[in-house]
């Protein structure tokens, strides 16, 4: 498997999770996917949902050159709706990796970042990034459905088909 088929795999692999995250939290209630909790960067499963996949959709346009940074929340109400966004975001990313090469994937070059910043950075290790970061909320998200009293379980990284 070369890297880019590894990316391909891992992206599918982390979305596949996602979309049983974004399944457990449909049986919350609109109060809940919005109630706030104190010690999480961002503080509603609502709002996290949002952020990680909206967090995705610019980076996977700053090695494409675009600042992808349309992403307001009141426009995602519901569970359903943050799931055809994941969906639409987790299709241009696919469709990325696979209209791209395996040395514009490894190779660090100079990108347009937000704040008209200039930083020379790998596609690959930003798509490792993406999705990395994905779990790092997920696990936040899993606390709150806890603490809401409706535990979440087999959203770790698929290890299996």
């Amino acid at each position: 498997m070369d890297i880019k088929e590894l990316l391909i795999d891992f992206h599918k692999r982390s979305h596949q999770s996602l979309a049983l995250l974004l399944k457990h939290c449909e049986q919350f209630s609109e109060a809940e996917i919005n109630r706030e909790f104190e010690g999480f960067g961002v503080s509603s499963i609502r709002e996290s949902l949002h952020h990680m996949i909206t967090a995705e959709r610019y980076w996977i346009a700053v090695p494409q050159g675009r600042i992808d940074t349309e992403d307001d929340l009141n426009l995602f109400p519901t569970i359903a709706s943050l799931e055809t966004l994941r969906q639409k975001i987790s299709q241009a990313a696919e469709d990325y990796l696979h209209s791209t090469t395996v040395e514009e994937l490894t190779t660090a070059r100079p990108m347009n970042t937000w704040g008209n910043k200039t930083k020379t950075l790998s596609p690959t290790n930003i798509l490792f990034r993406t999705q990395t970061h994905i779990f790092q909320h997920q696990g936040q998200i899993v606390a709150m459905c806890r603490l809401l009293g409706k535990p979440c379980s087999g959203v770790d990284f698929p290890v299996l088909g």
